[in-house]
Parts: structure tokens; sequence; C-alpha cells
């Protein structure tokens, strides 16, 4: 499960610094049509089957919520990863403003877990883990849209995250 917060943090940590752009989240909720992950958090899973997913979340909690510009964000994570992750496990990342792609990658998962503090192998089993992400204080506003798809070296489904948030504080849009 120690892979479920680097996903989380990944996803967020994206938004957040992803090609040196910074942002900070208002309107905490779910805006997809995928189901919610459980939790204070904006995240919901991908439309698709998820009864193979390897990866099972308890819940994702951010505070604050919204996070705030100048503030840290903890993302917190509990869950259970159903089987241990190798090297050679992948996630394709996306981020868009709008219309417009900001981020289409597909990186190494193994090297992006450094950035939270764990490494390859990770082991299956339940846990929960704690990271603080630095919001800026320049926001530029606007609706973020992340997708996270993971899998095993095996091409097995780790999990398919989504989440759409409004960045730039209160507005008319915050739910």
């Amino acid at each position: 499960m120690k892979f479920s917060i680097s996903l989380i943090a990944l996803l967020l940590s994206s938004l957040v610094a992803s090609e040196g752009l910074s942002f900070s989240f208002g309107g905490q909720k779910p805006l997809g049509d995928g189901e919610a992950v459980p939790g204070n958090n904006p995240l919901t899973y991908c439309q698709a089957e998820h009864g193979d997913d390897i990866l099972i979340l308890d819940h994702v909690n951010l505070t604050p919520n919204p996070p705030q510009a100048g503030e840290t964000l903890t993302i917190e994570a509990v869950g259970t990863l159903l089987e241990e992750v190798d090297k050679g496990a992948y996630v394709i990342l996306q981020v868009k403003f709008g219309l417009i792609r900001l981020v289409n990658t597909q990186a190494d998962l193994c090297t992006q877990v450094s950035n939270v503090d764990l490494e390859c192998p990770i082991e299956k089993g339940k846990i929960t883990i704690t990271k603080d992400v630095e919001i800026p204080k320049e926001i530029p506003s606007g609706t973020y849209t992340v997708f996270a798809d993971v899998y095993t070296k095996e091409k097995k489904k780790i999990v398919c995250l989504e989440a759409t948030v409004l960045f730039g504080g209160s507005s008319k849009f915050d739910l």
C-alpha cells in the first residue's frame, strides 16, 4: 500500500509542481463522473472496471481542504496493495488546463515513488502514509484535470485515478 500514497502524491504533486507550474486547489470535491475515492479529496476512479485493481484505497484525505496558497498541504492515504509492485511498473500521467495538455507522459513508477521516500519493490499489505506538499503563493486560476493510470511491469492494472480541480481559491465554481 505504500504505493497508494506515492501515486496520490504523484497525482496531486503533479498539480502543484508539474512542468514548473505552481497551483492551488479550490473546490475539493470530485467533479468527474467516476466513483469518488473515499475521504476528503477531489479524486475519482477512472470510468472502467476496477474489480481486478491491485490497489484498494480505504481513504485519501487532504488537510486543509481546500488547500490554501502559501500553506502546506498534507496528503494522507490509507489502503491495501494486494500484490508486490516491482521495478518496471509505470504510470501514464496527463495534466490538462481546460483543453490544453500540459503533461502527457509515461513514467517509471519506481523512479517516481522516490519523490515520496519510497523504493521498489513496494511490498503488499496495508499501511498509512502521509506526505506534505508546499503550496506556492502564486496561483494561476482555472480548472485542471489530472489522469493517472498505473500498471505493473506485467501490464496488470494497479489503479486508475482522475481529479478535476478548480484552482485560484473562491469562485462561483467552488463546491
